[in-house]
């Protein structure tokens, strides 16, 4: 006998829109900072690594604490850590705005990262609330959608404030967005929290931080004896905090959930997909700049069609997900950014930088829409706010690694010794290159291996 499934009304819609405000946000903070590079940088003077630490430090802190954050709402409300999280995003982007010197910023960004960890697991886990399976996915591709459009305006608005304004006007953005979210929230929102969950493991949270902390710091170092201890302290601290969750009886993590091989498997395409767009991006938009001399305003133009496709590509996958299997999605939309990426890797003119960023935002689109979708949909529904945590932080993390390892890379092939913001354009090109091919072979590779782990999933059909 056929049952009839509760279906979302308009206070969920409109609620949705709601939540598309933090998503937009987030999308938008992390393209108009790589914009503001190059004037923060002449402003304020900063080392290459001091640079690095400004883009990539939110990031970092994102990916350390999305586990916590997402655990935490599931035990407190998820509608009122994402309150919470609003008012602090709203006050570290005011603190970042007017920092005066480069390890001001840095702690700045560090702070927004903290309380931005807060938004996507909330935001994720209120929607896995909010409607019923026969809509979630469709709800989850607008997030998804709106994540992108966030991509698309980013440029567009962080150029028109730095060509009229200050570097430190793209941070204060954040500010209205937060207000219409505190002010609508508490009506439209519903609040959800585990009620059988037990008290928050702080002694988890240590570990996960301990783990994931000295990783970064050990990357960061470039290699190196200092480095190489740090990446082994943390992941001795990352098998002590996998050996804790095994054995609590409500962990901060939940591991049975990398049993089920779609969650793990879009984990998986979600994490490296994403490293590779945060070192490629990172190069995409100093070229625009550095090499064709371009003001934010004409880079940010330059980059829409790019982002346009992204729009589109992550709007169509809700409806291609109820035709063909997420092996085939998500393997072929691999295989096309793969190929974007190849044409970046031999670009020498503006043209083909562009063709290929298009091609390689035409492959992503699908990867966020029905990788979320993969991960959120396999977890239980009191689970969902930690589901939603891991795979924020598989993107999170994602980009900041590209920053950080494909990055230093790529400043290595394009300096030589140099400034960054002093080399040469075929110089600065070169690195591109290397950067773009490096992240063809990872999406490649991905590409095959999504094909073949995740060929006999299908998302509840």
């Amino acid at each position: 006998m056929k049952t009839t499934e509760a279906r979302a009304g308009v206070r969920e819609w409109v609620g949705l829109a709601v939540l598309a405000l933090p998503t937009l946000l987030l999308a938008m903070d992390a393209t108009v900072v790589y914009l503001a590079v190059p004037h923060l940088g002449a402003d304020l003077r900063p080392t290459d690594t001091e640079l690095l630490w400004i883009v990539d430090s939110y990031g970092f802190m994102v990916a350390g604490f999305l586990v916590t954050m997402g655990t935490l709402g599931d035990r407190i409300g998820r509608r009122r850590l994402l309150m919470i999280g609003a008012m602090a995003f709203a006050a570290a982007s005011v603190l970042a705005a007017f920092a005066p010197d480069p390890l001001l910023l840095i702690l700045a960004r560090g702070l927004l990262g903290v309380a931005g960890a807060t938004l996507g697991p909330s935001t994720l886990s209120l929607i896995s609330t909010m409607f019923p399976p026969g809509q979630r996915g469709i709800a989850i591709g607008l997030w998804a959608t709106c994540f992108s459009a966030g991509i698309a305006l980013g440029p567009i608005v962080g150029g028109l404030l730095l060509e009229w304004f200050w570097w430190g006007s793209v941070f204060l953005l954040a500010v209205p967005f937060m207000a219409v979210l505190l002010v609508a929230g508490p009506f439209l929102l519903p609040e959800y929290r585990d009620t059988e969950a037990g008290r928050l493991d702080l002694t988890s949270v240590f570990l996960s931080l301990a783990a994931v902390l000295p990783v970064i710091y050990g990357i960061k170092q470039h290699g190196g004896l200092a480095g190489g201890i740090a990446i082994v302290v943390g992941l001795v601290f990352g098998a002590v905090f996998v050996s804790r969750q095994r054995k609590l009886a409500d962990p901060l993590l939940d591991l049975r959930m990398f049993g089920h091989r779609s969650f793990s498997v879009a984990l998986m395409a979600q994490l490296f997909t994403m490293t590779a767009i945060g070192g490629i991006y990172l190069f995409v938009t100093q070229y625009l700049q550095l090499v064709q001399d371009f003001t934010p305003l004409t880079a940010g133009l330059w980059l829409v069609p790019s982002a346009v496709v992204l729009v589109l590509s992550s709007l169509v996958t809700p409806k291609l997900a109820g035709r063909f299997a997420p092996a085939h999605i998500v393997g072929v939309a691999l295989a096309m950014a793969a190929l974007g990426f190849a044409v970046l890797a031999a670009a020498d003119g503006l043209g083909l930088v562009m063709a290929g960023f298009s091609l390689v935002y035409l492959g992503i689109g699908p990867i966020m829409a029905l990788g979320t979708e993969l991960v959120i949909g396999t977890a239980p529904p009191e689970k969902a706010g930690s589901a939603a945590a891991m795979s924020e932080t598989a993107m999170e993390f994602g980009i900041a690694l590209g920053v950080g390892v494909l990055g230093v890379i790529g400043t290595a092939v394009a300096t030589n010794g140099q400034s960054l913001l002093e080399t040469t354009s075929t110089q600065f090109t070169a690195g591109l290159n290397v950067v773009a091919l490096l992240c063809a072979a990872i999406t490649g590779v991905l590409a095959v291996l999504v094909l073949r782990l995740l060929r006999p999933a299908h998302p509840g059909r």
